[in-house]
């Protein structure tokens, strides 16, 4: 099985609200540039920059928008804060638009400005009118956001605000990578035998979020030339991503690597082993990051010539992946 690092490196597109890229499109003619993603991610992706509340014709500068009760199926309006200038039906008709051109943009992922009117991912404060000083609610998306959603369920989507937080980005660019790696799968002529070796190669990183998920998938593929192509490759990338959203742990991450240092057990000398297993606990109690005990495993199962660890994409991820994830 070909290890997952010497898979094609083209950098990977993502889509990213403009003004976390540094473009002054802001409502102030300002920007939100955010340093993590100009500078560590943004050299290793390409991006694709969106600004609904420009691309609708707002223009720069302009007056304010804000989210108010009582649109059409309990959605928001979005209103202007100064003239009350309804922009709801203009705005919708654009998100819808412009999301289908985000089809054919093969991304990976989604970068979000928070609290945004079109942009926030979630927690979007709602008014009760264009003039109320506090919020009625703060719950929801923006409504380019959540035509987003609703367009690419499976996509992974995160806001910047939510990035700063270790984990949270950890699990965010792990889904990309996956969610890149798993389209690349799904644009070959792909076969019920390629799924079932890609699936296997994906076991122990599945296993690190959840093993129900796992195992649920594994029956998916298993009864696979029961059900319809289109119908197999919706309902794998749906529990795939799923799967991966659900959080990893210190204590997961180490029952994994201990599963893995199990095939080398007897190849191992006991110098090799106790050094091992000892940087396995430190990462399990939180004292090493995780690239300490995988970068050693890897260095043996390469040494020692095991197939079945490197065809584990756990193991083997790219470069890049691995240096972004392990960020300090």
């Amino acid at each position: 099985m070909k290890p997952a690092r010497d898979l094609p490196s083209a950098r990977i597109r993502l889509g990213i609200s403009a003004c976390l890229l540094g473009s002054r499109v802001r409502f102030d003619g300002q920007h939100k540039r955010d340093a993590f993603l100009t500078d560590e991610l943004g050299p290793l992706v390409e991006w694709v920059p969106v600004c609904p509340e420009v691309e609708v014709g707002m223009g720069v500068p302009r007056e304010p928008v804000r989210l108010v009760v009582g649109g059409a199926e309990g959605r928001p309006r979005m209103l202007g804060l100064a003239s009350g200038t309804d922009w709801t039906a203009r705005m919708n008709r654009f998100v819808e638009a412009r999301v289908r051109t985000l089809a054919r943009e093969e991304l990976s992922g989604f970068v979000l400005k928070s609290k945004s009117p079109s942009c926030g991912l979630a927690r979007v404060k709602v008014y009760a009118d264009a003039h109320s000083r506090l919020p009625v609610h703060a719950r929801g998306g923006g409504l380019f956001a959540e035509a987003l959603a609703r367009a690419f369920p499976n996509l992974p989507v995160e806001d910047e605000g939510r990035l700063q937080d270790a984990r949270l980005r950890e699990n965010f660019l792990e889904r990309v990578f996956a969610y890149a790696r798993l389209r690349s799968f799904w644009r070959g002529r792909w076969t019920l035998g390629g799924l079932v070796e890609f699936h296997a190669a994906q076991k122990m990183a599945l296993l690190a979020h959840s093993t129900e998920g796992y195992r649920s998938l594994g029956r998916l593929v298993a009864g696979g030339k029961s059900l319809a192509r289109t119908e197999l490759r919706e309902r794998y990338e749906s529990g795939f991503m799923a799967t991966l959203t659900k959080m990893a742990t210190p204590g997961k991450h180490a029952n994994v690597l201990m599963h893995l240092a199990g095939h080398l057990k007897d190849q191992l000398d006991a110098a090799d082993k106790r050094e091992l297993l000892g940087l396995i606990e430190e990462q399990r109690h939180g004292h090493l990051p995780l690239v300490v005990p995988l970068t050693l495993l890897a260095h043996h199962a390469r040494r020692l010539g095991a197939t079945y660890l490197l065809g584990q994409t756990y193991l083997n991820p790219r470069i890049d992946e691995l240096r972004l994830r392990n960020r300090a």
